[in-house]
């Protein structure tokens, strides 16, 4: 019976795939043809039934930017970026979309060890520290058991100090790891899809507006209230602003 059904979900899963492939297909036609609308009508259909790929998000993107959608162009290279951070079709098409925006925001870069730091755990992603610091833990159990077992004091030298550097690199990389999982968990980013968005001083509509924010602006949600979400922009400022008013990135 198990058997059946695991053919069963295996078929399923085939036409599924087979489908979304021909609909893929059909969007771009559609796109080529300059029917952006009907283009992104089929892309959305795939998104519905599950499917995602830098390659669709990019293609949502390329389509709603030729429709003149602020945010949505934005959105859907930002998320195409979240799939594959260094594509430069995707980065130089992004650089077009922001040109659309009317908020001019500041970047402000951090400086020092902090900045050192982070440069140095986003060289690899959480999944790749951890399998590094398993690998160097492992490495240090096989050269310590080389020099508890060696007769040769020159072997047993030499495996006692590999040993002792395999496990201060394993403590190192898993440092990175946690580093680089906080980093992570911190990072929610996400779009104003709203022409003209007020940013308060506190999450309530009779507070004060501190400013505004226009579509396609990328902000990151650093809290949530009810309705409402804190955000911090580039410049460092931040507010509160309705979350209606926002579409997170991370939502796959």
């Amino acid at each position: 019976m198990k058997s059946i059904l695991y053919i069963l979900v295996f078929l399923i899963g085939t036409m599924s795939f087979a489908q979304n492939k021909k609909a893929f297909e059909q969007a771009n036609s559609l796109y080529n043809d300059g029917n952006y609308a009907e283009a992104l009508s089929k892309y959305t259909s795939i998104i519905d039934q599950g499917e995602h790929s830098a390659e669709l998000y990019y293609n949502m993107a390329n389509a709603h930017y030729k429709l003149n959608n602020v945010a949505p162009s934005i959105y859907y290279y930002e998320k195409a970026l979240l799939l594959k951070p260094n594509d430069k079709e995707i980065l130089n098409n992004i650089a077009f979309a922001k040109n659309m925006t009317i908020d001019a925001i500041e970047i402000v870069q951090e400086v020092g060890f902090s900045r050192l730091i982070k440069n140095a755990t986003n060289t690899m992603i959480f999944d790749n520290w951890a399998k590094l610091s398993i690998a160097l833990v492992v490495s240090f159990v096989l050269l310590f058991l080389m020099y508890y077992f060696s007769q040769s004091t020159g072997k047993k030298r030499l495996a006692f100090i590999t040993s002792l550097s395999s496990l201060t690199l394993a403590f190192i990389a898993l440092a990175f790891a946690f580093n680089s999982y906080g980093l992570e968990k911190k990072n929610q980013p996400a779009i104003v899809f709203a022409q003209e968005s007020q940013i308060k001083s506190e999450p309530n509509l009779r507070s004060e507006e501190t400013l505004k924010l226009h579509e396609g602006t990328k902000v990151q949600v650093i809290d949530t209230v009810s309705n409402w979400s804190k955000i911090k922009l580039s410049d460092g400022k931040t507010g509160w602003v309705v979350s209606d008013d926002i579409k997170p990135l991370k939502d796959f």
